[in-house]
């Protein structure tokens, strides 16, 4: 422990970001990264516990502590082999993680916990600075051949992994670029797609092969795969959006999220609008956007909007608002339930809370109006929160542009997964335990959001490590790999 009184002498401070205002008119990242010699006073901070509760909180189980020991003794290089040897995308989670590590943090319990994410991020981005980030070429070859379904975060550390243990690696991904939702999901100004580039050429290097624009179970089915491949990974995720029920749904201007943010990604690669779009624009320009779904994506919605000049935002969710502070004797170190403030937020949008929309109004076949109503949550005999509409409480809502961002089902069932006959959840996804990753058919194996649901980018890299695991032990009957 390299200062044991950091934590009492030195005030947190994390990154700044740019002003609204001038955040707001730009596509590229806005946070200014902390000079190194900050970032190492906050590593300081760190109290090395006796229990570091930010090992449980961290989903890869990042050893924090230890990399911010190696940071406050200008040990970099260190720190960077560390912070790998449980995360295969640090410059991913240092950007879009919601940092439950933070959350977990002993020094959380008076809301001044170490700044573990900035930390993270000024690490590895030394790291490629630096030139200290190389391809990790296996010495020898097994001759085995893994598929891996899916170029997502889980897609890409399992592929990363299964080829530093020597097998051979082909990733498939039915976009036009690989990423999957951190290419198309996550809009640039929360994480550049460079960083994506420079992970995908990296693994390259080491002998992943990538084949875009061929969706299993459409282009080539399945039972190709299993003929030619000694194990497969479905790491697809969960792409089944959840709609919104309720009359006149069908006028148009009502957009899935995920229907809209591509496009703008898209946009922002160099496409051409008639490739960008080509099923029609969707752009929040010179109108008025409702956002239905109080979450990341509906919190990425309103950050894209503001860009490209809406008019007013206005973002509904139907739980009731959060506390301003959660109660840390009921939760910590669990993550909280309370009220978080997103930096596309900040930028300028109206929230409401316990709103429930029952009915959309439209002129000439487009959407005008949303028809709203408040509501109560109370709790039913049997312990479960019930949802009830307060009397005379309805409104309306002026609306050109509806985007719905309310959580993914599941994956798709159609194509891939209909056709592999594998056995599903009671949620929809696809069964395999923690334990194997295995599926109920031979060969096919499966992790992240396909496997557990919508999740964090940080859950699906530990899932794509693990099953990388499970798959080398299948294949050779032991792994070195780490779980």
């Amino acid at each position: 422990m390299g200062r044991p009184s950091g934590f009492l002498e030195i005030e947190r401070r994390d990154r700044p970001y740019e002003k609204p205002e001038i955040r707001g008119r730009t596509w590229t990242e806005f946070v200014k990264p902390l000079p190194d010699a900050e970032n190492r006073r906050q590593a300081a901070r760190c109290m090395d516990c006796g229990i570091p509760f930010c090992h449980e909180g961290c989903p890869v189980n990042n050893l924090i502590p230890d990399w911010n020991n190696l940071v406050y003794r200008d040990q970099w290089r260190a720190a960077l082999t560390t912070l790998h040897s449980t995360n295969n995308f640090p410059e991913f989670t240092g950007r879009i993680c919601p940092a439950p590590c933070e959350a977990a943090c002993t020094l959380n319990i008076d809301d001044d916990p170490v700044t573990i994410k900035t930390i993270e991020c000024a690490i590895v981005d030394r790291g490629w600075q630096e030139g200290w980030i190389e391809p990790a070429i296996p010495p020898r070859r097994t001759g085995k051949r893994v598929g891996v379904v899916g170029s997502g975060p889980a897609g890409l550390a399992c592929a990363q992994q299964l080829a530093r243990a020597g097998h051979s690696v082909i990733v498939f991904e039915k976009a036009d670029r690989l990423g999957g939702l951190l290419r198309y999901g996550i809009p640039d100004f929360k994480m550049e797609k460079q960083l994506i580039d420079r992970r995908v050429g990296q693994m390259e290097a080491e002998g992943v092969i990538f084949r875009t624009e061929v969706e299993i179970g459409v282009d080539l089915p399945i039972a190709s795969l299993l003929d030619e491949f000694d194990a497969i990974a479905m790491t697809g995720g969960a792409e089944q959006p959840r709609d919104l029920e309720l009359p006149g749904r069908e006028l148009d201007g009502i957009h899935f999220a995920m229907d809209f943010l591509p496009q703008q990604n898209r946009r922002n690669a160099g496409d051409k609008e008639e490739r960008a779009a080509p099923l029609g624009t969707i752009t929040a320009k010179g109108k008025h956007v409702v956002v239905i779904g109080g979450g990341d994506t509906g919190s990425d919605c309103i950050g894209t909007s503001v860009r490209q000049g809406a008019l007013s935002i206005t973002q509904l969710e139907i739980l009731p608002k959060p506390p301003e502070r959660e109660n840390k004797g009921l939760t910590w170190p669990d993550w909280p339930l309370r009220l978080r403030t997103s930096s596309s937020q900040e930028e300028g949008c109206e929230r409401d809370w316990a709103v429930l929309t029952t009915r959309a109004i439209g002129e000439a076949g487009c959407i005008s109006e949303l028809e709203c109503v408040r509501v109560d949550w109370l709790r039913s005999p049997d312990g479960r929160f019930v949802m009830r509409e307060i009397p005379d409480s309805n409104f309306t809502l002026k609306a050109d542009l509806v985007l719905l961002a309310m959580g993914f089902l599941g994956p798709r069932s159609s194509g891939m997964v209909e056709q592999s006959g594998v056995d599903l959840d009671l949620r929809g996804n696809i069964r395999a335990s923690t334990i194997d990753y295995r599926t109920s058919v031979r060969k096919l194996f499966a992790a992240g959001d396909m496997r557990r649901g919508q999740s964090l980018v940080v859950w699906a890299i530990r899932e794509g490590r693990q099953c990388a695991r499970a798959i080398d032990e299948f294949l050779l009957g032991a792994s070195l790999l780490p779980r």
